[in-house]
């Protein structure tokens, strides 16, 4: 039987869930690929507004704005907790914030691996959910519509997008997860006011 790099990955997720405290965790390549596939799962376009903090990483809104959602910013204070919620959606951005046990019930939690973040892989993000068919979607759509199978024994899902975590990141990702604290909280960032780009807020309005 050949070796299956890709069981890293499922170790990673098995280990982040565990910490976590929730059921379901999905790698993906970054905190910014997460976010976007659980816009579209949340089907963003469908929702009249969705409420972003006006001080926070672009990526934030650009992936409300590419899966056809419209942002509304306001002036929300969140960096003392390392974490907000993309209001009228289930989505949590938690990029600065890692918590044993701080799984929120019923929603989307997104965290960030960047060099910069709370496990420094260097690149990265995972989804954290108690939601089985967000778990189902998720892991589908990010490896290109595919199932974890060889390619030759698979039915596609759907059109999916090349956004998986690779076994290396994921590896060192395990690693670095033996000298994590049980709680990281990242000091606040400079960011922009995402307000003033009236591509954000006027995007998806017509």
């Amino acid at each position: 039987m050949g070796i299956n790099a890709y069981q890293v990955v499922r170790n990673f997720e098995a280990a982040m869930a565990d910490f976590m405290g929730a059921p379901y965790a999905v790698a993906v390549e970054s905190c910014s690929a997460a976010l976007f596939l659980c816009c579209l799962y949340e089907n963003v376009r469908d929702i009249p507004e969705v409420v972003l903090p006006k001080f926070t990483y672009p990526s934030a809104a650009n992936s409300v704005v590419n899966a056809g959602g419209r942002v509304r910013f306001e002036d929300i204070k969140w960096q003392g907790m390392g974490w907000y919620l993309f209001r009228n959606t289930r989505i949590v951005d938690c990029a600065k914030r890692l918590k044993r046990g701080g799984y929120f019930e019923n929603t989307l939690m997104c965290h960030s691996f960047h060099a910069k973040k709370t496990i420094p892989i260097g690149r990265g993000g995972m989804i954290v959910t108690d939601d089985a068919d967000a778990n189902d979607w998720l892991r589908t759509a990010r490896f290109d519509g595919r199932h974890e199978t060889p390619l030759q024994l698979d039915s596609l899902a759907g059109p999916g997008w090349n956004m998986y975590m690779t076994p290396a990141q994921a590896a060192r990702g395990l690693e670095l997860m033996q000298w994590i604290a049980d709680d990281t909280l990242l000091p606040p960032d400079p960011y922009l006011d995402l307000s003033v780009y009236e591509f954000y807020t006027k995007a998806n309005r017509c």
